[in-house]
């Protein structure tokens, strides 16, 4: 029979976990009750009705660097841009 080594000491300090530990692991959803796993919040970004798509495009070097210098986000902003010189551009 397998000795099994407790978890915490006595001082309720958890040991380092080894390979073996780590392969007895169960996922949250076999081992939370249903009650709790609904009232958690999901993992990922929440689904929208119209998602984005990836796509390559080449840009000139001063509009890719302009944008990036204004930060976090700027993949944003030149959707954003796209976007306003469609609605001046190509009305619906």
């Amino acid at each position: 029979m397998e000795k099994r080594l407790p978890l915490t000491d006595k001082n309720g300090e958890v040991r380092e976990l080894t390979k073996e530990d780590f392969k007895k692991f169960k996922p949250a959803s076999e081992v939370l009750p249903k009650e709790l796993l609904a009232v958690l919040p999901k993992r990922g970004r929440p689904q929208t009705a119209s998602p984005k798509k990836a796509v390559s495009i080449r840009l000139s070097d001063d509009v890719l660097s302009a944008f990036k210098a204004t930060g976090k986000g700027w993949q944003t902003r030149i959707n954003d841009a796209l976007q306003d010189w469609l609605k001046e551009n190509h009305p619906a």
